[in-house]
């Protein structure tokens, strides 16, 4: 599938023709099997997703690819623009929790390989020195009233909850959890930005003030607010999950979560595996694409350590893709093995 645009943008760090080892030689391997192909990513609304976007897209363009800019869209748009053949691909699909979306896609798009496998956590955090002083230990404790109370700021009688934005997948299971354990009448999901939520949410805790929030990893939420030392993680008391993912209901407890209130952890949420969504057509016409997605992946501490940068300043654009950049140059010899194999799924 060849797509030709006015307007392609080539990614930095780019090869156009010719590849260099660490050491400087040509290698002479020089097929380019993307050559004259536009590529149309697309990325996630966090932010936290947009780094492997970045490396993704740097990769796929030292094969010859032309990959334009990505286009940023919420689950719902992407989902049916991928299976639609509107966007190519985007490597922010987290499964199991984005399986709500799997009629929208199956039938014109995949998942391929995987940017991390496990080890994506998500759950509920408190401030650790409210949750030791007033016992709080479970999303239970937030029908008592005094415990509610600690994190209502407007007086409304609710508490306060730094929650997802709605058309993430998140929103939808932290409704499903305030309808199931019954907390309607004692929890409210602030749905506005993330990334400002928490900063706000941040502010309060330096003030010595509670706060309650839901966060995933990697995100850098864990990096300032360490658990165990500045937050805790809260359990449930049994899991409960949408239809879609009842049956990962036995595996949302897990051991060994550093700052966790409990040793196993039952987080309420199954841990994920982020993964590439492509368009089966892109796939089908672009076997180097495809075999690259199948074998590169990015170590959660990486996307973790990245995320830390953005949060310090570094979140522009041109900051992004020098990340990105970076990154390649430091995994280069494993970067050219994943490049090798590309090749040699096109000939």
């Amino acid at each position: 599938m060849i797509r030709k645009t006015g307007h392609r943008t080539l990614l930095a760090g780019a090869m156009a023709a010719l590849l260099l080892t660490p050491a400087g030689s040509l290698l002479a391997d020089e097929h380019l099997p993307g050559e004259g192909v536009s590529v149309t990513p697309a990325r996630a609304t966090w932010d936290t997703g947009w780094f492997p976007a970045g490396v993704y897209s740097q990769v796929l363009a030292e094969l010859g690819y032309e990959v334009e800019r990505p286009t940023t869209l919420d689950n719902p748009p992407f989902y049916q623009s991928v299976a639609q053949g509107d966007v190519d691909f985007w490597v922010n699909g987290w499964f199991p929790l984005h399986n709500t979306y799997r009629e929208t896609f199956e039938q014109g798009a995949e998942l391929i390989g995987y940017v991390a496998r496990g080890g994506a956590l998500q759950g509920y955090l408190v401030d650790k020195a409210t949750a030791d002083e007033h016992n709080i230990t479970s999303l239970e404790d937030f029908k008592d009233p005094e415990i509610k109370a600690l994190f209502d700021s407007d007086d409304n009688g609710l508490a306060e909850l730094v929650a997802c934005p709605p058309g993430w997948g998140c929103e939808l299971v932290i409704e499903h959890h305030i309808e199931a354990y019954g907390l309607t009448d004692h929890v409210e999901p602030i749905k506005a930005s993330y990334s400002a939520s928490m900063a706000e949410a941040l502010g309060r805790f330096q003030e010595g003030e509670p706060i309650f929030f839901y966060t995933w990893t990697p995100n850098w939420t864990v990096g300032l607010l360490e658990p165990g030392e500045d937050v805790v993680w809260i359990t449930v008391e049994e899991a409960t999950l949408p239809e879609d993912q009842k049956e990962f209901e036995d595996a949302t407890v897990v051991e060994g979560v550093e700052g966790c209130v409990e040793d196993p952890c039952n987080l309420g949420w199954p841990a994920n595996d982020i993964r590439p969504v492509v368009n089966s057509e892109f796939a089908d016409n672009n076997p180097a694409a495809a075999r690259l997605f199948e074998v590169m992946s990015i170590p959660l501490e990486d996307i973790f350590a990245q995320n830390a940068r953005m949060f310090d300043g570094e979140d522009s654009e041109e900051d992004i893709q020098r990340h990105a950049e970076e990154w390649i140059d430091e995994h280069r010899e494993q970067v050219d093995e994943w490049l090798d194999q590309a090749r040699e799924a096109a000939m």
